[in-house]
């Protein structure tokens, strides 16, 4: 017999994690994952650090929002989620102008290597600073999550693939691993295999493409100072910053691919340390270790939020991109006023006064398809 619940989740990662947490208490919660740990794909695999001027201005509103809500919770939490650091970008005058926000101001080019002493000083000629930026406790953020969302009830069923997903009468049946379910509402927050999990639903895909993004840990011969800023070349070819003694490095790739357990490309990450070598003095050494995430993102790049309008009690929590950590929350407390609202409609003014998250996605869009 199939378990009743009003809302079932379809992922583990950070956006199902922090809708099951924003839901919880307030309606029956059932939150499945495909693989039998938590946040194992992109989530578990994020450069941890939030961004206010990354991103186009929608993303940017809801990271602001993400950010206030995250800082009230840091209150209650015996260790911290955000840790404050700035956000450096360096290059030509003309790429970082393109490249900066209104959340960025420019330094000059002595201020940042006052900032990043191991720049090579001829490795650029403009910079611009963010301060604020923060680092993001991933592990603490997403365990925070879960236990509030078990804590007040709902149920999280790790191993449980979704094989089948019908829309029945008023509702919907889903079947995960050797689990049954029936819901009102289903959220698609699958991440990469968010198309695909709506191909099994019977719901017409949205194209979303998930990209590769690789990093790696390193040792270095001069570590980064304590003060210094996470950095990012503006043209998008590498990003760094510290990691307790070692150096965490990206050659910010944004190569397509097709949802699956990513890995390094042969020679991505020895090429990235030679190019680093050469405009840094970090003098990068050993591989600690190296990883690749999957981004997913919608053609316009803006994160997929709200009911489909062809498929009654359809919700899309998907293509966050890059931007998923910075964003979760925000995007959880949007995406919890419309399905308590149960309406495909936008959740009516003053739902949730509070937010400026409503009014960041108010011009793009609420419900899809529409």
């Amino acid at each position: 017999m199939a378990a009743t619940y009003d809302v079932v989740i379809v992922g583990g990662g950070i956006a199902g994690l922090s809708l099951a947490s924003a839901l919880a208490g307030r309606c029956r919660v059932a939150l499945v994952e495909a693989e039998q740990q938590l946040a194992y794909h992109t989530s578990g695999r994020s450069a941890r650090q939030l961004i206010p001027s990354f991103g186009p201005p929608v993303v940017q509103e809801l990271t602001i929002r993400t950010l206030e809500l995250m800082a009230a919770r840091d209150a209650e939490l015996p260790e911290p989620v955000l840790t404050p650091r700035s956000f450096m970008l360096i290059g030509d005058e003309e790429t970082v102008r393109a490249e900066a926000s209104g959340h960025m101001r420019t330094i000059s080019h002595a201020e940042a290597l006052a900032l990043c002493p191991v720049l090579e000083p001829g490795a650029f000629s403009a910079a611009g600073l963010d301060t604020g930026s923060f680092g993001c406790n991933a592990p603490v953020l997403l365990e925070d999550h879960r236990v509030r969302a078990e804590a007040a009830g709902v149920d999280i069923i790790t191993g449980a693939r979704v094989h089948s997903a019908q829309r029945l009468g008023t509702g919907w049946q889903v079947g995960a691993g050797q689990e049954a379910f029936q819901a009102g509402v289903v959220v698609n927050a699958a991440g990469a295999w968010a198309d695909e999990l709506a191909v099994i639903s019977g719901v017409e895909k949205l194209g979303l493409q998930p990209y590769r993004r690789t990093a790696a840990i390193v040792a270095v011969e001069h570590s980064l100072p304590d003060a210094c800023p996470m950095v990012a070349a503006a043209d998008d070819s590498f990003y760094f910053r510290s990691d307790g003694a070692d150096v965490l490095i990206s050659p910010s790739e944004h190569v397509p691919s097709g949802a699956g357990d990513a890995r390094p490309f042969p020679g991505d990450v020895e090429r990235l340390i030679a190019r680093l070598n050469t405009v840094t003095s970090l003098g990068i050494g050993a591989v600690r270790s190296a990883w690749t995430g999957l981004r997913t993102e919608a053609a316009d790049g803006v994160p997929v939020v709200g009911f489909d309008a062809e498929a009654p009690g359809f919700f899309w929590l998907a293509g966050q991109g890059g931007y998923g950590f910075q964003t979760s929350s925000g995007i959880a407390e949007l995406a919890a006023a419309q399905i308590l609202a149960g309406s495909q409609n936008p959740p009516a003014e003053g739902i949730s006064p509070e937010s400026r998250t409503a009014e960041a996605l108010a011009a793009t869009r609420w419900s899809i398809r529409r």
